[in-house]
């Protein structure tokens, strides 16, 4: 049986009982989680294996992949750099960015980058994880790239070319990649990498595939495909949706044309799926971070509290942007500038349905801030969820931190 081990204030007890639960029944390999109230760190607890295969034990300093968790840390990246005046989130890309006007893209702006509206959800061609090491390039191609729809007019989530988008935001405005910039800026004291060096990659957990989806691929190799069909099972109550859209889902789960597929897919991360050096050494700022749990939600304890951007710039960042169908992800999705807010792709318990903000992650993984309540929250397993049977794994430790401040 699995000894979860760590710090849980006596009021977050809940927390900790569901932990232990999902490890007793079998929901977990490995895994952690952690929760700020304020400053004070109420929960901080792990346990399990961090690899499957030598049988190492997860530790409180193992780093574990984020997959789009990512998006949220390069979103407060770029938006630091509108806080300083160095661009206009409402101006034309082409301002900072001449060559993304090719192919009809002319009228994009930066907040259309940082919104899924771009029209660019997938690369038109396979790109290698080695290829996509380079952002220069990976930037270069999206922009003489045509779009799929006319940027603006509606959106789609954007798992893998988000971050070569919203990345250049940081490139050409700091002359530093996103991972350099974070750790710069605001994750000096962080167990936070966008671009990990070996001695972290040597200590990460492993990621594991959970059961396969007939035609479809291991979970440990995608993106964000299996998070989405199976978080979306939850969209409105732990219950299952529909049978007709849980069947498009999985329709466009296992089709290689799919938006979903082409988006969540391509780049490849090549042998090992996302335990591949080449992947995590590259820091790819859509879906790269190396963390720990207390780390990833020390970011959202810092936000909330104003260290990372200015209170208002926050309030502007959450608010919802886009909301309603998404033409990836094919339910509903919400976005402010880079964050998640509720919907059927960011499930929140009720009381953090006007103010939770914040980004998942393939296989289970959340990063959340919630102004309102004062609450700062991670949670990085390293068993993907397993697409047909739903994953509550998340929600249901997100629902206990929350009754436990209520």
């Amino acid at each position: 049986m699995t000894t979860v081990q760590g710090h849980c204030d006596p009021a977050f007890a809940r927390v900790r009982e569901v932990f232990e639960e999902n490890f007793a029944e079998g929901r977990e390999l490995g895994a952690a989680v952690a929760v700020y109230a304020g400053d004070r760190k109420v929960v901080d607890l792990w346990g399990g294996v961090a690899d499957r295969r030598t049988g190492r034990e997860w530790l409180p300093d193992t780093p574990c992949f984020g997959f789009s968790c990512t998006k949220a840390v390069t979103a407060a990246a770029a938006l630091l750099l509108a806080e300083r005046g160095l661009y206009d989130l409402d101006g034309p890309v082409t301002d900072w960015w001449p060559e993304f006007g090719a192919a009809g893209k002319e009228g994009t702006t930066a907040e259309h980058l940082l919104t899924h509206q771009a029209g660019l959800p997938a690369f038109a061609r396979p790109v290698s994880a080695e290829e996509a090491a380079d952002p220069v390039a990976l930037a270069d191609e999206l922009a003489a790239q045509e779009p799929e729809w006319t940027p603006g007019e509606t959106h789609g989530y954007h798992a893998l070319t988000y971050g070569w988008l919203a990345g250049e935001i940081v490139r050409r405005h700091s002359g530093r990649t996103v991972g350099a910039f974070v750790r710069d800026e605001f994750a000096a004291g962080l167990d936070l990498w966008v671009g990990a060096p070996d001695d972290v990659i040597e200590r990460a957990a492993k990621l594991s595939a959970a059961r396969r989806v007939q035609g479809g691929a291991d979970s440990a190799g995608t993106a964000d495909s299996a998070e989405t069909a199976g978080s979306a099972r939850t969209a409105d109550s732990p219950r299952v949706l529909a049978s007709d859209l849980l069947n498009r889902l999985v329709a466009a789960y296992t089709d290689p044309q799919s938006t979903m597929n082409r988006s969540t897919g391509n780049p490849h991360p090549g042998k090992g799926g996302y335990n591949n050096p080449v992947v995590l050494r590259a820091g790819w700022p859509s879906a790269g971070m190396l963390a720990t749990a207390p780390a990833l939600a020390g970011f959202y304890r810092d936000l909330v509290a104003g260290r990372i951007l200015r209170p208002e710039t926050l309030r502007e960042a959450i608010r919802p942007r886009v909301a309603g169908p998404d033409r990836t992800m094919l339910i509903d999705s919400s976005f402010g500038l880079g964050f998640m807010r509720p919907a059927q792709t960011f499930f929140t318990p009720k009381a953090g349905r006007d103010s939770a903000f914040g980004h998942t992650g393939a296989g289970g993984s959340i990063g959340l801030g919630d102004p309102d309540a004062g609450l700062a929250f991670a949670y990085l397993p390293n068993m993907m969820s397993d697409m047909a049977a739903g994953d509550l794994r998340a929600y249901r430790l997100l629902d206990a931190a929350y009754a436990s401040v209520s």
